[in-house]
């Protein structure tokens, strides 16, 4: 088969008709992948646990917010955030889930962050500072301590040993 253009021929071979419709086949799949990449969920959840201390519950909240929150049976400020891991690796698995550890900001660091989010602009307080007015615990422990102290280091990493011998516990994200 030919085609006149004016000017030259065109002539359609198998091997043309095969290269066109190679070059479809690559373009389909370069939209296909391009629109996975674009629907692609940075795998970052908005959300982040909380555990109420009353209640002794564990809940979803914005991770944007600064603990103690208002948890969930009344007004009172008893939320703070819970460190979730998945003891066998497999965080679908909720059956494995284990609080690791509680963490909640002092009251002038509470203040200082959310005064600086409304404003829209940093936090005054430098990172050593904020890191020392954060306080952790276990679920079980009556005490909270600063996250900078030795016993404050040694809580947020002892969840690595959560784990079983063939499987590394992972962090826990809110669906």
């Amino acid at each position: 088969m030919t085609t006149d253009h004016g000017g030259g021929t065109l002539r359609w071979t198998r091997r043309n008709c095969a290269l066109l419709m190679t070059a479809f086949a690559l373009f389909g799949v370069a939209a296909l992948l391009f629109w996975s990449f674009l629907r692609n969920d940075s795998g970052i959840s908005e959300k982040s646990f909380f555990y109420d201390l009353s209640e002794k519950k564990l809940f979803v909240a914005d991770r944007g917010l600064v603990p103690p929150i208002r948890g969930l049976n009344d007004a009172f400020e008893d939320g703070v955030r819970a460190v979730v891991v998945s003891t066998n690796g497999q965080p679908k698995d909720k059956a494995t889930w284990k609080v690791a550890y509680l963490e909640m900001y002092s009251p002038e660091l509470k203040q200082e962050l959310m005064a600086a989010k409304a404003a829209g602009v940093a936090s005054r307080v430098n990172r050593g500072a904020a890191q020392s007015l954060r306080f952790v615990k276990r679920v079980q422990d009556a005490e909270w301590v600063s996250l900078t102290s030795a016993e404050g280091e040694q809580l947020v990493t002892e969840w690595v040993n959560l784990g079983t011998p063939t499987t590394q516990p992972v962090v826990c994200s809110p669906e």
